[in-house]
Protein backbone atom coordinates (compact mmCIF):
# COMPACT_ATOMS: atom_id res chain seq x y z
CA UNK A 1 0.00 0.00 0.00
CA UNK A 2 1.23 3.49 -0.84
CA UNK A 3 2.39 5.56 2.12
CA UNK A 4 0.10 8.51 1.30
CA UNK A 5 -3.45 8.04 0.09
CA UNK A 6 -6.68 9.95 -0.53
CA UNK A 7 -9.63 7.98 0.81
CA UNK A 8 -13.29 8.45 1.74
CA UNK A 9 -14.47 7.61 5.26
CA UNK A 10 -17.40 5.20 4.97
CA UNK A 11 -18.27 4.47 8.61
CA UNK A 12 -17.16 4.78 12.24
CA UNK A 13 -15.50 1.99 14.22
CA UNK A 14 -16.68 0.88 17.66
CA UNK A 15 -13.72 2.83 19.13
CA UNK A 16 -14.56 6.08 17.35
CA UNK A 17 -12.08 5.93 14.45
CA UNK A 18 -13.16 6.53 10.87
CA UNK A 19 -13.01 3.55 8.51
CA UNK A 20 -11.90 3.64 4.88
CA UNK A 21 -11.17 0.83 2.44
CA UNK A 22 -8.42 0.62 -0.16
CA UNK A 23 -7.95 -2.44 -2.39
CA UNK A 24 -9.99 -4.50 0.09
CA UNK A 25 -7.88 -3.38 3.06
CA UNK A 26 -9.64 -1.75 6.03
CA UNK A 27 -7.94 1.45 7.23
CA UNK A 28 -8.65 3.11 10.59
CA UNK A 29 -8.13 6.88 10.83
CA UNK A 30 -8.82 8.85 14.01
CA UNK A 31 -10.47 12.30 13.96
CA UNK A 32 -12.41 11.53 10.80
CA UNK A 33 -16.14 11.42 10.12
CA UNK A 34 -18.23 9.32 7.70
CA UNK A 35 -18.44 11.32 4.48
CA UNK A 36 -15.00 12.94 4.85
CA UNK A 37 -12.59 12.72 1.91
CA UNK A 38 -9.15 12.85 3.50
CA UNK A 39 -5.46 12.64 2.73
CA UNK A 40 -3.73 10.18 5.05
CA UNK A 41 -0.35 8.67 5.82
CA UNK A 42 -0.20 4.91 6.48
CA UNK A 43 1.68 4.50 9.78
CA UNK A 44 0.98 0.81 10.38
CA UNK A 45 -0.04 -2.12 8.20
CA UNK A 46 -0.85 -5.73 9.07
CA UNK A 47 -2.33 -8.61 7.07
CA UNK A 48 -5.87 -7.62 8.07
CA UNK A 49 -5.92 -3.86 8.51
CA UNK A 50 -3.95 -0.61 8.37
CA UNK A 51 -3.82 2.52 10.51
CA UNK A 52 -3.67 5.92 8.88
CA UNK A 53 -2.74 9.34 10.23
CA UNK A 54 -4.90 12.24 9.11
CA UNK A 55 -2.90 14.76 7.06
CA UNK A 56 -5.66 16.86 5.51
CA UNK A 57 -9.44 16.97 5.22
CA UNK A 58 -9.92 17.54 1.49
CA UNK A 59 -13.72 17.49 1.46
CA UNK A 60 -15.40 17.63 4.88
CA UNK A 61 -18.44 15.50 5.64
CA UNK A 62 -21.78 17.30 5.95
CA UNK A 63 -21.78 16.00 9.55
CA UNK A 64 -18.44 17.59 10.48
CA UNK A 65 -18.67 20.57 12.85
CA UNK A 66 -16.22 22.80 14.71
CA UNK A 67 -15.57 21.15 18.11
CA UNK A 68 -16.51 23.22 21.16
CA UNK A 69 -13.13 22.44 22.75
CA UNK A 70 -9.86 23.62 21.16
CA UNK A 71 -8.06 20.66 22.80
CA UNK A 72 -10.30 18.01 21.23
CA UNK A 73 -7.65 16.50 18.97
CA UNK A 74 -5.00 16.11 21.66
CA UNK A 75 -7.23 15.23 24.64
CA UNK A 76 -8.47 11.65 24.73
CA UNK A 77 -11.83 12.35 26.39
CA UNK A 78 -14.08 13.48 23.48
CA UNK A 79 -13.13 11.42 20.44
CA UNK A 80 -16.06 12.50 18.21
CA UNK A 81 -16.84 16.04 19.41
CA UNK A 82 -16.24 17.30 15.84
CA UNK A 83 -19.30 15.35 14.61
CA UNK A 84 -22.81 16.85 14.65
CA UNK A 85 -24.57 15.71 17.84
CA UNK A 86 -27.69 14.28 16.18
CA UNK A 87 -25.46 12.24 13.89
CA UNK A 88 -23.46 11.07 16.92
CA UNK A 89 -26.69 9.50 18.21
CA UNK A 90 -27.16 7.60 14.94
CA UNK A 91 -23.55 6.44 14.98
CA UNK A 92 -23.97 5.12 18.53
CA UNK A 93 -27.01 3.12 17.51
CA UNK A 94 -24.98 1.64 14.65
CA UNK A 95 -22.13 0.76 17.03
CA UNK A 96 -24.58 -1.33 19.08
CA UNK A 97 -26.09 -2.83 15.90
CA UNK A 98 -22.60 -3.81 14.72
CA UNK A 99 -21.93 -5.61 18.00
CA UNK A 100 -25.26 -7.39 17.67
CA UNK A 101 -24.46 -8.51 14.11
CA UNK A 102 -20.78 -9.31 14.55
CA UNK A 103 -20.79 -11.42 17.70
CA UNK A 104 -18.61 -14.32 18.70
CA UNK A 105 -21.00 -17.10 17.70
CA UNK A 106 -21.85 -18.22 14.19
CA UNK A 107 -25.50 -17.20 14.56
CA UNK A 108 -26.53 -13.56 14.96
CA UNK A 109 -28.69 -12.25 17.80
CA UNK A 110 -32.08 -11.34 16.39
CA UNK A 111 -32.90 -8.23 18.38
CA UNK A 112 -34.13 -4.74 17.57
CA UNK A 113 -31.88 -1.83 18.55
CA UNK A 114 -33.90 1.33 19.21
CA UNK A 115 -32.88 4.90 18.35
CA UNK A 116 -30.42 6.39 20.86
CA UNK A 117 -32.07 8.59 23.49
CA UNK A 118 -30.07 11.85 23.68
CA UNK A 119 -28.52 13.41 26.74
CA UNK A 120 -30.51 16.39 28.08
CA UNK A 121 -27.20 18.26 28.30
CA UNK A 122 -24.30 18.07 25.86
CA UNK A 123 -22.21 20.72 27.66
CA UNK A 124 -21.24 20.68 31.35
CA UNK A 125 -22.87 17.26 31.77
CA UNK A 126 -19.91 15.45 33.33
CA UNK A 127 -20.27 15.68 37.11
CA UNK A 128 -17.31 13.54 38.07
CA UNK A 129 -13.79 14.39 36.97
CA UNK A 130 -10.62 12.40 37.65
CA UNK A 131 -7.55 14.37 36.66
CA UNK A 132 -4.15 12.67 36.76
CA UNK A 133 -1.49 15.03 38.16
CA UNK A 134 2.13 15.45 37.16
CA UNK A 135 4.56 18.37 37.07
CA UNK A 136 6.78 20.19 34.60
CA UNK A 137 10.40 19.09 34.51
CA UNK A 138 12.04 22.46 35.17
CA UNK A 139 9.58 24.76 36.97
CA UNK A 140 7.89 21.87 38.85
CA UNK A 141 4.50 23.46 38.20
CA UNK A 142 1.57 21.04 38.45
CA UNK A 143 0.04 19.61 35.28
CA UNK A 144 -3.56 18.40 35.46
CA UNK A 145 -5.81 17.09 32.70
CA UNK A 146 -6.61 14.03 30.64
CA UNK A 147 -4.26 11.66 28.85
CA UNK A 148 -3.48 12.00 25.17
CA UNK A 149 -5.03 9.15 23.14
CA UNK A 150 -3.21 5.83 23.62
CA UNK A 151 -0.64 7.33 25.98
CA UNK A 152 -0.02 8.35 29.58
CA UNK A 153 1.10 11.83 28.58
CA UNK A 154 -1.10 14.38 30.38
CA UNK A 155 -2.73 17.21 28.43
CA UNK A 156 -2.76 20.24 30.75
CA UNK A 157 -6.45 21.22 30.63
CA UNK A 158 -7.37 24.80 31.59
CA UNK A 159 -10.92 24.70 30.23
CA UNK A 160 -13.17 21.69 29.64
CA UNK A 161 -16.64 22.41 28.18
CA UNK A 162 -18.13 19.04 29.15
CA UNK A 163 -17.74 19.61 32.90
CA UNK A 164 -19.11 22.36 35.19
CA UNK A 165 -17.01 25.55 35.13
CA UNK A 166 -16.34 25.30 38.86
CA UNK A 167 -14.10 22.26 38.19
CA UNK A 168 -11.79 24.36 36.03
CA UNK A 169 -11.58 26.99 38.80
CA UNK A 170 -10.78 24.41 41.50
CA UNK A 171 -8.09 22.72 39.41
CA UNK A 172 -6.49 26.03 38.47
CA UNK A 173 -6.40 27.06 42.13
CA UNK A 174 -4.76 23.75 43.03
CA UNK A 175 -2.09 24.40 40.38
CA UNK A 176 -1.46 27.89 41.76
CA UNK A 177 -1.08 27.05 45.46
CA UNK A 178 0.66 23.65 45.25
CA UNK A 179 4.18 25.09 45.48
CA UNK A 180 3.20 27.11 48.56
CA UNK A 181 2.62 23.83 50.43
CA UNK A 182 5.44 21.92 48.72
CA UNK A 183 2.95 19.61 46.97
CA UNK A 184 4.71 17.75 44.17
CA UNK A 185 3.08 16.11 41.15
CA UNK A 186 3.33 12.36 40.60
CA UNK A 187 5.91 10.80 38.27
CA UNK A 188 4.35 7.57 37.09
CA UNK A 189 7.57 6.06 35.70
CA UNK A 190 9.63 6.72 38.82
CA UNK A 191 6.74 6.28 41.28
CA UNK A 192 7.76 9.53 42.96
CA UNK A 193 5.86 12.69 43.86
CA UNK A 194 2.93 13.18 46.21
CA UNK A 195 -0.26 14.17 44.35
CA UNK A 196 -1.41 11.47 41.92
CA UNK A 197 -4.99 12.51 41.07
CA UNK A 198 -7.61 15.09 41.91
CA UNK A 199 -11.16 13.72 41.87
CA UNK A 200 -14.10 16.14 41.99
CA UNK A 201 -17.73 15.09 42.43
CA UNK A 202 -20.23 17.85 41.56
CA UNK A 203 -23.90 17.79 42.51
CA UNK A 204 -26.22 18.76 39.67
CA UNK A 205 -28.90 19.31 42.33
CA UNK A 206 -27.11 21.60 44.80
CA UNK A 207 -23.98 22.73 42.93
CA UNK A 208 -21.87 21.43 45.84
CA UNK A 209 -18.43 19.91 45.22
CA UNK A 210 -16.51 17.16 47.00
CA UNK A 211 -12.76 17.22 46.30
CA UNK A 212 -10.59 14.14 46.85
CA UNK A 213 -6.79 14.38 46.75
CA UNK A 214 -5.21 11.03 45.84
CA UNK A 215 -1.72 10.91 47.34
CA UNK A 216 1.30 8.63 46.99
CA UNK A 217 1.57 8.15 50.75
CA UNK A 218 0.11 6.28 53.72
CA UNK A 219 -0.44 9.20 56.08
CA UNK A 220 -1.52 12.83 56.07
CA UNK A 221 1.31 15.33 56.48
CA UNK A 222 0.93 18.84 57.86
CA UNK A 223 1.45 20.22 54.35
CA UNK A 224 -1.32 18.16 52.75
CA UNK A 225 -3.69 19.05 55.59
CA UNK A 226 -3.03 22.78 55.17
CA UNK A 227 -3.33 22.37 51.37
CA UNK A 228 -6.74 20.70 51.75
CA UNK A 229 -7.97 23.38 54.16
CA UNK A 230 -6.85 26.13 51.79
CA UNK A 231 -8.95 24.59 48.97
CA UNK A 232 -11.91 24.17 51.31
CA UNK A 233 -11.77 27.74 52.61
CA UNK A 234 -11.33 29.34 49.19
CA UNK A 235 -14.49 27.90 47.58
CA UNK A 236 -18.00 28.20 49.02
CA UNK A 237 -19.04 25.49 46.54
CA UNK A 238 -16.63 22.94 48.10
CA UNK A 239 -18.41 21.20 51.00
CA UNK A 240 -15.58 18.78 51.77
CA UNK A 241 -12.02 17.76 50.98
CA UNK A 242 -10.86 14.16 51.44
CA UNK A 243 -7.55 12.39 51.03
CA UNK A 244 -7.31 8.97 49.40
CA UNK A 245 -4.16 6.93 50.05
CA UNK A 246 -2.65 5.17 47.03
CA UNK A 247 1.08 4.41 47.33
CA UNK A 248 1.20 1.38 45.04
CA UNK A 249 2.38 1.08 41.44
CA UNK A 250 -1.03 0.70 39.87
CA UNK A 251 -3.39 2.24 37.32
CA UNK A 252 -6.12 2.18 39.96
CA UNK A 253 -7.13 5.74 40.79
CA UNK A 254 -8.87 5.36 44.15
CA UNK A 255 -8.17 2.77 46.84
CA UNK A 256 -10.62 1.82 49.57
CA UNK A 257 -8.77 3.96 52.16
CA UNK A 258 -10.08 7.53 52.32
CA UNK A 259 -9.98 10.08 55.14
CA UNK A 260 -12.03 13.28 55.42
CA UNK A 261 -9.87 16.36 56.13
CA UNK A 262 -12.43 19.14 56.28
CA UNK A 263 -16.15 19.55 55.77
CA UNK A 264 -18.31 16.52 54.91
CA UNK A 265 -17.34 13.41 52.96
CA UNK A 266 -20.32 13.34 50.60
CA UNK A 267 -22.47 15.47 48.30
CA UNK A 268 -26.22 15.15 47.79
CA UNK A 269 -27.77 14.49 44.38
CA UNK A 270 -31.45 14.35 43.52
CA UNK A 271 -32.83 11.95 40.91
CA UNK A 272 -36.48 11.04 40.38
CA UNK A 273 -37.42 13.14 43.47
CA UNK A 274 -35.12 11.06 45.70
CA UNK A 275 -32.11 12.54 47.49
CA UNK A 276 -28.93 10.45 47.25
CA UNK A 277 -25.58 10.79 48.98
CA UNK A 278 -22.40 10.30 46.95
CA UNK A 279 -18.99 9.76 48.53
CA UNK A 280 -15.45 9.72 47.07
CA UNK A 281 -15.56 6.01 46.14
CA UNK A 282 -19.27 5.76 45.32
CA UNK A 283 -20.26 4.52 41.90
CA UNK A 284 -22.72 7.01 40.43
CA UNK A 285 -23.36 7.91 36.82
CA UNK A 286 -21.25 10.87 35.64
CA UNK A 287 -24.17 12.39 33.71
CA UNK A 288 -27.03 12.79 36.25
CA UNK A 289 -29.68 14.03 33.81
CA UNK A 290 -29.08 11.20 31.35
CA UNK A 291 -28.99 8.76 34.28
CA UNK A 292 -32.39 10.07 35.37
CA UNK A 293 -33.68 9.32 31.86
CA UNK A 294 -32.55 5.72 32.28
CA UNK A 295 -34.12 5.33 35.73
CA UNK A 296 -37.42 6.80 34.50
CA UNK A 297 -37.35 4.53 31.44
CA UNK A 298 -36.81 1.38 33.51
CA UNK A 299 -39.38 2.47 36.08
CA UNK A 300 -42.00 3.16 33.41
CA UNK A 301 -41.39 -0.24 31.81
CA UNK A 302 -41.81 -2.04 35.13
CA UNK A 303 -44.89 0.02 36.06
CA UNK A 304 -46.58 -0.79 32.73
CA UNK A 305 -45.85 -4.52 32.90
CA UNK A 306 -46.00 -5.46 36.61
CA UNK A 307 -48.09 -4.80 39.70
CA UNK A 308 -45.92 -4.48 42.82
CA UNK A 309 -43.18 -6.92 41.76
CA UNK A 310 -40.28 -8.22 43.85
CA UNK A 311 -37.02 -6.82 42.47
CA UNK A 312 -33.40 -7.94 42.80
CA UNK A 313 -30.99 -5.03 42.29
CA UNK A 314 -27.57 -6.52 41.50
CA UNK A 315 -24.21 -4.69 41.38
CA UNK A 316 -26.23 -1.96 43.08
CA UNK A 317 -23.72 0.79 43.88
CA UNK A 318 -25.63 3.04 46.27
CA UNK A 319 -28.78 1.08 45.33
CA UNK A 320 -29.97 3.81 42.97
CA UNK A 321 -32.08 1.48 40.82
CA UNK A 322 -33.55 -0.32 43.82
CA UNK A 323 -34.39 2.89 45.65
CA UNK A 324 -35.92 4.57 42.58
CA UNK A 325 -38.07 1.47 41.93
CA UNK A 326 -39.09 1.04 45.60
CA UNK A 327 -42.43 2.85 45.38
CA UNK A 328 -43.69 0.55 42.59
CA UNK A 329 -42.26 -2.64 44.14
CA UNK A 330 -43.46 -4.98 46.85
CA UNK A 331 -39.86 -5.53 47.96
CA UNK A 332 -36.37 -4.75 46.67
CA UNK A 333 -33.11 -6.45 47.58
CA UNK A 334 -30.00 -4.46 46.61
CA UNK A 335 -26.57 -6.11 46.69
CA UNK A 336 -23.24 -4.27 46.41
CA UNK A 337 -19.78 -5.34 47.58
CA UNK A 338 -18.54 -1.79 48.34
CA UNK A 339 -19.36 -1.15 52.01
CA UNK A 340 -19.07 2.63 51.69
CA UNK A 341 -21.78 2.58 49.00
CA UNK A 342 -24.08 0.43 51.14
CA UNK A 343 -23.61 2.74 54.14
CA UNK A 344 -24.55 5.72 51.98
CA UNK A 345 -27.57 3.79 50.67
CA UNK A 346 -28.70 3.23 54.27
CA UNK A 347 -28.61 6.98 54.81
CA UNK A 348 -30.67 7.48 51.64
CA UNK A 349 -33.34 5.06 52.87
CA UNK A 350 -33.60 7.01 56.15
CA UNK A 351 -33.62 10.44 54.49
CA UNK A 352 -36.40 9.40 52.08
CA UNK A 353 -38.34 7.23 54.56
CA UNK A 354 -38.14 4.09 52.40
CA UNK A 355 -38.86 0.81 54.21
CA UNK A 356 -39.10 -1.90 51.55
CA UNK A 357 -35.46 -2.03 50.38
CA UNK A 358 -33.05 -4.54 51.95
CA UNK A 359 -29.32 -3.86 51.56
CA UNK A 360 -26.50 -6.42 51.50
CA UNK A 361 -22.80 -5.49 51.47
CA UNK A 362 -21.47 -8.50 49.60
CA UNK A 363 -20.44 -9.78 46.20
CA UNK A 364 -23.40 -10.29 43.87
CA UNK A 365 -22.25 -13.75 42.76
CA UNK A 366 -21.90 -14.84 46.40
CA UNK A 367 -25.38 -13.57 47.27
CA UNK A 368 -26.83 -15.41 44.28
CA UNK A 369 -25.12 -18.59 45.42
CA UNK A 370 -26.57 -18.36 48.92
CA UNK A 371 -30.08 -17.02 48.34
CA UNK A 372 -33.19 -19.18 48.07
CA UNK A 373 -35.46 -16.27 47.10
CA UNK A 374 -37.08 -15.79 43.70
CA UNK A 375 -37.73 -12.39 42.14
CA UNK A 376 -40.11 -11.16 39.47
CA UNK A 377 -37.43 -8.88 38.05
CA UNK A 378 -33.65 -8.75 38.26
CA UNK A 379 -31.86 -5.52 37.37
CA UNK A 380 -28.25 -6.19 36.35
CA UNK A 381 -25.95 -3.15 36.22
CA UNK A 382 -22.45 -4.71 36.21
CA UNK A 383 -19.08 -2.98 35.62
CA UNK A 384 -17.61 -2.79 32.10
CA UNK A 385 -16.31 -6.36 32.28
CA UNK A 386 -19.90 -7.63 32.43
CA UNK A 387 -21.07 -10.74 34.28
CA UNK A 388 -19.50 -14.16 34.74
CA UNK A 389 -21.31 -17.17 33.28
CA UNK A 390 -21.79 -18.42 36.83
CA UNK A 391 -23.54 -15.19 37.84
CA UNK A 392 -25.74 -15.31 34.74
CA UNK A 393 -26.72 -18.93 35.47
CA UNK A 394 -27.72 -18.02 39.01
CA UNK A 395 -29.56 -14.91 37.84
CA UNK A 396 -31.69 -17.10 35.58
CA UNK A 397 -32.50 -19.38 38.53
CA UNK A 398 -33.64 -16.57 40.85
CA UNK A 399 -35.58 -14.58 38.22
CA UNK A 400 -39.18 -15.51 37.46
CA UNK A 401 -40.01 -13.11 34.62
CA UNK A 402 -37.64 -10.38 33.37
CA UNK A 403 -33.98 -9.42 33.50
CA UNK A 404 -33.28 -5.75 32.84
CA UNK A 405 -29.60 -5.51 31.89
CA UNK A 406 -28.02 -2.05 32.07
CA UNK A 407 -24.61 -1.91 30.40
CA UNK A 408 -21.93 0.68 29.63
CA UNK A 409 -20.06 -1.74 27.33
CA UNK A 410 -21.86 -3.12 24.24
CA UNK A 411 -19.14 -5.72 23.70
CA UNK A 412 -19.58 -7.50 27.04
CA UNK A 413 -23.34 -6.91 26.88
CA UNK A 414 -23.65 -8.86 23.62
CA UNK A 415 -21.37 -11.59 24.98
CA UNK A 416 -23.63 -11.97 28.03
CA UNK A 417 -26.81 -11.84 25.92
CA UNK A 418 -25.46 -14.65 23.73
CA UNK A 419 -24.94 -16.76 26.83
CA UNK A 420 -28.41 -16.01 28.22
CA UNK A 421 -29.98 -16.89 24.85
CA UNK A 422 -28.07 -20.19 24.84
CA UNK A 423 -29.78 -20.95 28.16
CA UNK A 424 -33.28 -20.30 26.79
CA UNK A 425 -33.77 -16.57 27.49
CA UNK A 426 -35.23 -14.23 24.87
CA UNK A 427 -34.04 -10.68 24.25
CA UNK A 428 -36.90 -8.27 23.56
CA UNK A 429 -34.96 -5.15 22.53
CA UNK A 430 -31.96 -2.94 23.28
CA UNK A 431 -32.46 0.74 24.09
CA UNK A 432 -29.27 2.86 23.80
CA UNK A 433 -28.84 6.06 25.83
CA UNK A 434 -26.21 8.76 25.36
CA UNK A 435 -24.50 8.98 28.73
CA UNK A 436 -21.03 9.98 27.50
CA UNK A 437 -21.62 12.72 24.91
CA UNK A 438 -18.98 13.28 22.22
CA UNK A 439 -17.32 9.91 22.88
CA UNK A 440 -17.84 6.49 21.30
CA UNK A 441 -19.20 5.13 24.59
CA UNK A 442 -22.87 4.20 24.77
CA UNK A 443 -25.12 3.02 27.61
CA UNK A 444 -27.76 0.37 26.88
CA UNK A 445 -30.88 -0.95 28.61
CA UNK A 446 -31.85 -4.44 27.46
CA UNK A 447 -35.12 -6.22 28.29
CA UNK A 448 -34.75 -10.00 28.60
CA UNK A 449 -37.59 -12.51 28.98
CA UNK A 450 -36.72 -15.59 31.08
CA UNK A 451 -40.20 -17.18 31.23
Amino acid sequence: MEKELVVEIIELSNLGAGIAKQDGMVIFIENTCPGDVVKIEIIKQTKNYAIGKLLEVITPSKYRVIPMCPMQKVCGACQIQFIDYNYQLKLKKKIVEDYVGVNRSKSKIDVNVMDTIPSPQIKEFRHKIQYPISETQNSKRLIAGYYKPKSHEIVNIKYCPIQPKICDKIIEYIREIASKYNISGYNEKKHLGLLRHVVIRVSNYTGENLVTLVINDTKISKNIKEFANDIFNNFNEVVGVCVNFNNKKTNLILTDKTESICGVDYIEEKLCDITFRIGPNTFFQVNPESAENIFKYVKEYIKNNFNKPTIFDAYAGIATFGIVMSDIAQKVISVEENKESINLAKDVLKINNINNVELYAMDTAKYLEETTEKFDITILDPPRKGCTEEALDKTLKVTKSKIIYVSCNPQTLIRDLEYLISKGAKVSFIQPFDMFCHSYHVECVTIIDVE
